[in-house]
């Protein structure tokens, strides 16, 4: 396993992490004839070929580890921007783009737990406290999510008893309320990771 060179990938990987999400996007919305998919699944092998020269152990890896940056440099969820954060709230935007695509131009059920665990989950671990993991995470869908629009989502601390922290989550297009969550996040014993 070669080691990376360099810190944290600098603003260069977040314009690799921007255009893979572009590109997660634009295949979700084609429909690519033979030549094309054998030009990009070549391409897609040789990349992941050299990538794999660069691999490094998980706490080094730079993938979902960007706090710096939207999503914290990963592609998994839609792109998160934290605009507001105390000590019990938390707010922020998220754009759900074609990649995330249910049905309908609606944002996939999946992925908007993906942002409720993602916001809450990481609410719950900041401000000095120990890391928790995610015990349940209930989700109800009040409207359509849309896809390609910035929404709103929040999330609050409701309280905490011993190791378990109860939050709830809300995710907004403009005035309607599009899902609201309630998590339970479980501090870890010592030790354990």
């Amino acid at each position: 396993m070669a080691q990376a060179v360099g810190g944290n990938g600098g603003p260069e990987y977040a314009g690799m992490i921007d255009a893979l999400r572009d590109f997660l996007d634009r295949v979700a919305g084609a429909r690519p004839d033979t030549e094309t998919i054998n030009r990009l699944t070549g391409d897609l092998e040789r990349w992941g070929t050299e990538l794999a020269e660069h691999a490094v152990p998980e706490e080094r890896q730079l993938f979902a580890h960007r706090t710096d940056l939207r999503g914290r440099g990963q592609t998994m969820i839609p792109p998160i921007a934290v605009t507001e954060r105390d000590d019990t709230r938390i707010r922020g935007t998220v754009t759900f783009g074609r990649y995330f695509l249910g049905r309908g131009d609606a944002a996939h059920g999946g992925s908007i737990a993906l942002v409720f665990d993602e916001v809450l989950g990481r609410f719950a671990n900041l401000g000095g406290r120990r890391t928790g993991r995610t015990a349940y995470l209930n989700v109800e869908f009040r409207s359509v999510t849309p896809l390609d629009r910035e929404l709103t989502v929040t999330g609050e601390f409701v309280k905490e008893e011993g190791r378990k922290r109860y939050l709830r989550g809300e995710l907004w297009d403009g005035a309607t309320l599009c899902a609201e969550a309630e998590a339970l996040i479980v501090e870890l014993r010592p030790g354990a990771q």
